[in-house]
């Protein structure tokens, strides 16, 4: 006979697990379904994508800090030595630590968790081997895999997707990163910073394509500063493998001559595509678009009873996201009123200088013809940023010109992730730029640049 169940959801990453334990907490009977080699769940972001890289990040910034920055605060620190094997393992261990957390949270709320790939043979009914798992709902929290790039194969060891880049055996001494977005941007830092000589190849005429413009110049800016370099409006065509290089084939965007270059690692990321593969979904009818990404309705999928969240339905690809998704979807299947405001969902670099942005882009009001005003404010004039010489960068609002409600929120600098989430706030609950504006924030602290950005809607910025 088989399992009998309230809820399937195949997936265990932070859509999936966040699901779950929401399930768990209204009195659903949930089992969680996941196919990872390794047996651990999380998913994508927890075992090799945002936690690991997020240490790495942490762990080369202080390397970098410390040989070239602790002199000037006064601190001696002798001669400076990288133990790789000790930061990836540590890395590791952060892994490790929040995985065992994960399933301690399925035990605390009475999730079943069962191992394998999951395949669904009907309206409620999934296979995972030879068990079948009956069910008045599924949930498709299945995420994303690396896209792959034509005439660039994969081995993870000298071509790596993000993954691979998570554990190079030595460092490189030429990265190439191909994609200038988000994951290459973060993962090219982090081997930078240890030494690396690092080029990003983007086909696009500028990084980060889909954040605000000023933003990704400055950035650019900064990480040029920093010792990256950049060929845009440029394509990598392929790539050949020799016993002790890696010569990629790279030409205009727009065609023309090709050039080779020479390198010792080649790191692809040129994206992400949903993970819906092998899950049956033509079989029984769920509708997919030509990427792969399912079509929803409030979650729900043209065929009753399957929902879908996360990587693999539009928005953005971000854990968070996923998350919010997860928890909206349970409690609409429990007869609540679910929701996700997808206006207000940040994305975060976590590179150095951060980068953080929620809402709207001036580009996208302008072409939406929106009247808009703008506060902006540099922390070169934050008396914290420059105490702590982490000066780069600046806090930009953009609000209603007529209603002055906040659109958005675009911040370039130190901690830039964690000073995002006041304007979040604002934006969920349709503040002003005013409401920040005459908010008290502590001096001397970063937050105190967002409400001078918000100041600055109005014109009436208070510092320098």
């Amino acid at each position: 006979m088989a399992d009998q169940y309230d809820v399937v959801i195949i997936g265990a990453g932070p859509g999936g697990y966040n699901a779950a334990i929401r399930a768990g907490q209204l009195g659903l009977k949930a089992v969680i379904v996941e196919k990872r080699s390794s047996k651990k769940l999380g998913g994508t972001c927890l075992n090799v994508g945002c936690i690991p890289s997020k240490a790495l990040l942490h762990a080369s910034e202080l390397y970098e800090a410390a040989g070239k920055d602790f002199d000037k605060l006064g601190i001696g620190v002798g001669k400076l030595t990288l133990d790789l094997a000790q930061m990836l393992k540590q890395k590791d261990d952060a892994v490790e630590g929040l995985t065992k957390g994960v399933e301690f949270l399925m035990k605390k709320n009475k999730v079943d968790v069962v191992l394998g790939a999951g395949e669904i043979v009907a309206p409620g009914r999934v296979r995972v081997g030879e068990r079948e798992l009956q069910t008045k709902h599924i949930i498709i929290a299945t995420g994303s895999d690396v896209t792959p790039l034509p005439g660039v194969d994969i081995d993870e060891e000298r071509i790596v997707s993000s993954t691979g880049a998570l554990s190079f055996a030595s460092v490189p001494k030429h990265l190439v990163v191909i994609g200038g977005g988000v994951i290459g941007l973060e993962l090219g830092s982090v081997w930078r910073r240890l030494g690396a000589e690092v080029t990003v190849v983007e086909f696009l005429d500028r990084i980060l394509p889909g954040m605000d413009g000023e933003v990704s110049k400055q950035f650019q800016r900064i990480l040029k500063k920093q010792g990256v370099n950049f060929k845009l409006s440029s394509k990598v065509t392929g790539a050949e493998t020799l016993k002790t290089k890696v010569k990629l084939s790279v030409e205009p965007a727009a065609g023309g001559e090709t050039e080779a270059i020479d390198c010792d690692a080649v790191l692809v990321c040129i994206g992400r595509r949903p993970h819906t593969e092998g899950l049956g979904l033509e079989k029984v009818g769920v509708k997919m678009d030509k990427r792969g990404i399912i079509e929803t309705d409030r979650f729900k999928t043209s065929v009753d009873g399957i929902w879908a969240i996360g990587d693999c339905i539009h928005g953005p690809m971000l854990a968070h996201k996923a998350e919010d998704d997860g928890v909206a979807c349970i409690e609409l299947i429990a007869g609540k009123a679910g929701h996700v405001n997808y206006d207000a969902v940040p994305g975060v670099v976590y590179t150095y200088p951060e980068i953080a942005s929620v809402g709207k882009t001036e580009e996208e009001l302008k072409e939406a013809g929106v009247n808009y005003k703008v506060g902006k404010f540099p922390f070169a004039a934050n008396s914290r940023a420059k105490t702590n010489h982490e000066t780069d960068g600046f806090v930009k609002i953009l609000a209603d010109a007529e209603t002055d409600r906040v659109l958005g929120c675009h911040i370039i600098g130190r901690e830039a992730g964690e000073l995002i989430a006041e304007a979040v706030l604002a934006i969920e609950f349709g503040g002003a730029s005013e409401d920040i504006a005459r908010t008290s924030h502590a001096h001397p602290t970063r937050s105190e640049a967002v409400r001078q950005a918000a100041m600055g809607v109005e014109g009436w910025t208070m510092q320098a």
